[in-house]
């Protein structure tokens, strides 16, 4: 008789396997992102915890499987309070004002302050 013999990641019809694979993606897509530091290390836990009961002979497994990503790059912009208290953000170059490549600047935004 032949023993089958499996990993314990193997176990629950194959489905602590399954978790591990489910964060896959997330990590792919995470070093994919453009948006995200290349050097910040991703990282997949497993966590198997074991509960015996008072015979030592019946064990529950339960398995977790986290992903930690990278966080996204901050974006920065900067903002001017007006003589009037209006804030605005600034552009790079005057509003109305043609770049090199023939593109016109726009009004800045203001923002919308909620008193």
């Amino acid at each position: 008789m032949e023993v089958n013999t499996k990993s314990i990641l193997q176990m629950a019809g194959g489905a602590i396997m399954e978790r591990v694979d489910y964060e896959m993606p997330l990590i792919v897509a995470n070093i994919s992102d453009p948006n995200t530091p290349t050097k910040t290390k991703r990282k997949l836990t497993v966590t198997l915890e074991f509960s015996v009961d008072e015979s030592r002979q019946n064990v529950q497994v339960k398995a977790h499987s986290k992903s930690t990503l990278a966080p996204t790059e901050p974006v920065t912009t900067f903002l001017y309070i007006t003589g009037d208290g209006e804030v605005v953000e600034m552009a790079p170059q005057i509003p109305g004002q043609f770049s090199i490549d023939g593109a016109e600047q726009e009004a800045p935004a203001l923002l919308r302050l909620i008193k």
